[in-house]
């Protein structure tokens, strides 16, 4: 995009006489002629400044005089909505081009009412065309109109077709359906009033609300969940201190009944050994009254044979 400086640059002896000269603020000229007109105003400019809030060199600004001859504070102008990439933001009471690097308004948009005239617009992009805009857009809301030019050199040609049309120097498009005219981020996003703003973030809160809710009752699912799973594995861990427990027992109480049968055993054996040892006893015993009896026999034989 070519950059042309318009305003001419001053030098002393004069620079005192024309730092006195005073630059109004404001033209007498309201802002808007009706709602419709403001709205769109204000819905352009706050969209742009969203666009362009982390750009601290872009400058966007609604209704603000511009003046860009020093020295002369009868040329001006106060479009609707400007852009000036390269400089900074900032609060101005009017743009004084001789003090912003000597850069001229790059965009301007202005929103027609009723009350434009022919011979008004004719003016407006007379002056535009001659200091140094480099994009202009008019967008008359009641008739559902739109126009645009771009700069070419020292003038300003017709954008056409506008729909679909892309800023060069902001990257916004344009679109105009059934008279009603779109204008959408980068990003794809449509720029919305203020009233949708406010819509769109109670739909968002809302559904922040309710994602929070859900959030939390899946939370406390899980919680609960987890809560089931901890009892459920301190009963399972309880039925297996139970069981071994129980296994313990039985095979404590096995081992008492071995060694209830061994002990048993045991004394069984001792009792047969007992009635074995008895019984050889007896035996000897009986040997013994027998060898006794076979003596005494003996001895009786004797007797009577003598």
């Amino acid at each position: 995009m070519n950059q042309v400086n318009y305003a001419p640059v001053m030098h002393s002896p004069q620079r005192e006489k024309l730092e006195e000269i005073f630059y109004p603020d404001s033209d007498g000229k309201p802002m808007a002629d009706n709602t419709l007109q403001f709205r769109w105003i204000m819905t352009i400019e706050g969209n742009l400044e969203v666009l362009f809030r982390d750009r601290p060199d872009v400058f966007v600004a609604g209704d603000l005089l511009w003046y860009p001859v020093e020295g002369r504070n009868d040329i001006r102008q106060a479009p609707d909505v400007l852009v000036v990439i390269g400089r900074p933001k900032g609060d101005r009471g009017s743009y004084m081009q001789w003090k912003e690097d000597n850069l001229p308004l790059q965009v301007v948009f202005e929103i027609l009412s009723p009350g434009n005239r022919a011979a008004e617009m004719r003016q407006k992009f007379a002056f535009y065309q001659q200091y140094g805009v480099e994009e202009y857009y008019v967008y008359d809301p009641d008739r559902g109109k739109l126009q645009g030019w771009l700069r070419h050199g020292s003038g300003l040609i017709p954008i056409d077709p506008m729909t679909g049309w892309v800023s060069p120097r902001l990257g916004i498009r344009f679109e105009l359906v059934q008279g009603e005219l779109e204008l959408y981020h980068p990003t794809g996003e449509r720029f919305i009033s203020y009233v949708e703003l406010v819509v769109q973030r109670e739909h968002e809160h809302a559904v922040a609300e309710v994602q929070l809710i859900l959030a939390e009752a899946r939370v406390e699912q899980v919680q609960h969940q987890a809560e089931q799973e901890r009892r459920a594995k301190e009963q399972a861990q309880l039925r297996a201190m139970q069981e071994r427990r129980a296994k313990e027992q039985a095979l404590q109480q096995a081992m008492q009944e071995r060694r209830a049968k061994e002990d048993a055993q045991q004394q069984a054996m001792q009792e047969r050994h007992a009635k074995e040892d008895a019984q050889q006893q007896a035996e000897q015993e009986r040997q013994r009254v027998a060898s006794l009896e076979a003596e005494l026999a003996r001895l009786r034989a004797e007797l009577t044979r003598k």
